[in-house]
C-alpha cells in the first residue's frame, strides 16, 4: 500500500512540473511570515498599493508552483522583497537548471518537500515571529504540585496513606491540567511541524549542491535536536487514532495529569524555543528557498520567460516581445527607454493599462525571481510605486481625487530619494477639471521624471503630449472603426495618437443623431479655440 501511494505521489508531482497549481489560496495564512518579517535590509518593500495596482493576488497563483506551504510563503515574501543585489543569483540560476533537466532529482527533492504541504504548516514561521506564552506569576504552584506527587508516589511503599495525599493531588492537578489544555491547543499546529521542517531540512541538507545555500546550517539543526525531545509531547497529541493508540493515549494523559507533564514541558519548550528563533528562521529560509527556485523552474518550464539582464548602473530599459502573463493570448510589444520616461495615448480598452502593468510585473518578476515574460528584457535595480486603481475612501471621508493627490504626493517624495524609482500612472488627476488636470499633470510627470528615475503614464489628454515632449518619448494604441465595429491591435506604435474617435464610436452605437451632430459641432470649435 505504501509502495502504490509513493508511485502515484511520483507520477503526480512529475505530471504537476510546468503546470498551474489546482487548489484554493488562503492569503491570509500566505502573507503571514511576510508581514512579520524585516526588510530594512531590502532595497524596497512593495506596498499594498502598488501590489494592488498590479493584481498581485492573482500574479501569485500564477507564478506559485511550490511543493509546500513554507516554499509558498517565502515565495510570496520573496516575491514582494526587491533585493538591493544580486548576490544569490549565480547559485539560484544553478539550482534551477538543475531542477529543470535532472528529472530523478527534482522528484527527490519534491518528495521531501511534500511533507511540509499540510496547512498546519503555514504556523511555522509564527515561532521565530511572534511572542510566546508567558508562565503566570503563581507558575510555582504547578511546580510544587509535580514535586509533591513525584515525592508521593516514591513513598507510597512505605506509607500507603500517601495514596490519599496522591489523590488529592491527582484532582487538583485535573483542574491546573485542564487549565494548560488552551495554552497547548495554541502550539498543537506549529511544534509538530517545526519537527518535520527539522527532518526535511536535514534531508535535503545532504545534497551536495544544496548545502551550498547555508553552509553552516548543520549547527541550526542541531540545535533545533535540543529540544526535540521535549517537543515529543506536541507529536503525541497530534497523532491520536486507533483503538490501541487510545488506550495508550488514555494511560499517558492519566500521567500527565499526575505530574502536571504538560505545563511544565509546554513552557520549558517556549523558552528554549525563544532562545533559538535565528536557528529556526534558518532551517525555514533553507527549505523555502529550495521550494522557490523548484517553484521558478516550474514556471519556466510552463511559461514563455526569459532571464533579464539587470544593469547595476544605469536607469536603461529595454523590452522585447514583452507581455502581460495573465492576460491570454495577450499581444507582445517592444519598448526601449533610454533618457526620456513614457507618454502613452490611446482610447479606452485600447492597452494603455494592461501595458503599464506589464512593464510593473516585468520589472518585479526579473529583479525578485530572475524571470521575465518577454523574449529579452534589460531592466535597471529600481524602486516600483504605483497609481493606477484608486477608489474613494469612504470610510475616512477621502474622495479620489484627495487619494490620487496623498498617492502622487508620495511619488514625489520618493522621487527625490537616492534609489532610482519606477513611477507608474493611469490617467492623472482625472477626478478634476481638465485646465487643472493638465497643468498639475505637466507639473508633476516632469518633477517624477528628474533623477534619472523612469516613468510610464498613459493620458487622453492630447496637450500633455506637446507639453512633455521634450522630457518624455510618445507612444500611443489606437483603433480601427469601421461602419459597425471597433476593432483593437494591442500594438505600440510611436509617436502621439492622432485620431480621436469616441463621437465615431457613439455613433456606432446608435447614439441620437441630434446628439452626434451637436457632439461633433463642439468638438470642432473647440480645436479652433484651442489652436
Amino acid at each position: 500500500m505504501i509502495s502504490n501511494f509513493r508511485k502515484k505521489q511520483a507520477e503526480q508531482l512529475k505530471a504537476s512540473f510546468g503546470k498551474l497549481k489546482d487548489e484554493s489560496y488562503n492569503f491570509e495564512l500566505i502573507e503571514r511570515y511576510f508581514r512579520n518579517k524585516d526588510h530594512s535590509t531590502t532595497l524596497q518593500e512593495l506596498s499594498d498599493k502598488t501590489c494592488n495596482d498590479l493584481d498581485f493576488d492573482e500574479l501569485f497563483m500564477f507564478l506559485d508552483r511550490t511543493n509546500s506551504k513554507v516554499g509558498q510563503q517565502y515565495l510570496y515574501n520573496k516575491l514582494r522583497e526587491i533585493p538591493s543585489d544580486s548576490k544569490n543569483v549565480e547559485l539560484d540560476e544553478e539550482l534551477i537548471n538543475q531542477f529543470a533537466t535532472d528529472s530523478n532529482f527534482r522528484l527527490q527533492i519534491q518528495t521531501e518537500l511534500t511533507k511540509l504541504n499540510h496547512r498546519e504548516a503555514y504556523y511555522i514561521s509564527t515561532l521565530f515571529q511572534e511572542g510566546y506564552l508567558e508562565p503566570p506569576r503563581w507558575f510555582f504552584v504547578i511546580q510544587l504540585l509535580s514535586f509533591t506527587s513525584i515525592l508521593s508516589v516514591l513513598l507510597l511503599p512505605f506509607n500507603l496513606k500517601m495514596f490519599f495525599v496522591l489523590g488529592g493531588v491527582f484532582i487538583i492537578n485535573i483542574c491546573f491540567h485542564l487549565w494548560n489544555k488552551r495554552n497547548l491547543s495554541s502550539y498543537s499546529d506549529s511544534i509538530p511541524q517545526l519537527l518535520i521542517l527539522k527532518r526535511v531540512a536535514n534531508k535535503l541538507f545532504q545534497t551536495k549542491n544544496l548545502k551550498r545555500i547555508n553552509p553552516l546550517l548543520n549547527e541550526s539543526i542541531q540545535t533545533t535536536n535540543q529540544i526535540r525531545n521535549r517537543m515529543l509531547i506536541f507529536k503525541l497529541e497530534s497523532k491520536i487514532g486507533g483503538d490501541f493508540q487510545v488506550i495508550f493515549w488514555s494511560i499517558l494523559e492519566l500521567l500527565k495529569i499526575l505530574f502536571l507533564l504538560e505545563p511544565l514541558l509546554l513552557f520549558g519548550v517556549l523558552k528554549r524555543l525563544d532562545s533559538r528563533r535565528k536557528e529556526i528562521e534558518k532551517v525555514f529560509s533553507f527549505v523555502g528557498r529550495i521550494d522557490a527556485l523548484l517553484s521558478i523552474a516550474s514556471l519556466r518550464k510552463g511559461g514563455d520567460c526569459c532571464i533579464p539582464k539587470i544593469d547595476e548602473e544605469n536607469s536603461r530599459m529595454e523590452a522585447r516581445e514583452i507581455y502581460h502573463p495573465l492576460i491570454v493570448n495577450c499581444v507582445r510589444n517592444d519598448i526601449e527607454v533610454n533618457d526620456k520616461s513614457i507618454l502613452l495615448t490611446g482610447s479606452n480598452m485600447s492597452g494603455k493599462t494592461s501595458l503599464i502593468r506589464a512593464i510593473g510585473i516585468n520589472v518585479l518578476t526579473g529583479l525578485t525571481m530572475n524571470t521575465c515574460f518577454a523574449k529579452s528584457m534589460m531592466i535597471p535595480r529600481i524602486c516600483i510605486y504605483s497609481a493606477i486603481r484608486i477608489s474613494d475612501d469612504l470610510m475616512n471621508d477621502k474622495s479620489y481625487y484627495f487619494e490620487e493627490v496623498l498617492t502622487i504626493k508620495n511619488m514625489i517624495d520618493k522621487s527625490c530619494n537616492a534609489k532610482v524609482s519606477l513611477f507608474l500612472l493611469d490617467e492623472i488627476f482625472k477626478g478634476t477639471n481638465t485646465v487643472e488636470r493638465i497643468s498639475a499633470g505637466k507639473a508633476v510627470l516632469s518633477a517624477l521624471a528628474k533623477n534619472n528615475n523612469r516613468v510610464f503614464v498613459s493620458t487622453h489628454d492630447i496637450e500633455l503630449t506637446d507639453l512633455l515632449e521634450k522630457e518624455y518619448e510618445l507612444y500611443h494604441f489606437s483603433e480601427l472603426v469601421s461602419d459597425k465595429s471597433v476593432d483593437f491591435d494591442y500594438k505600440l506604435k510611436e509617436g502621439k495618437l492622432k485620431n480621436r474617435n469616441a463621437i465615431r464610436i457613439l455613433e456606432i452605437n446608435d447614439f441620437p443623431e441630434l446628439v452626434i451632430k451637436e457632439a461633433m459641432a463642439l468638438a470642432e470649435e473647440l480645436d479652433r479655440n484651442r489652436l
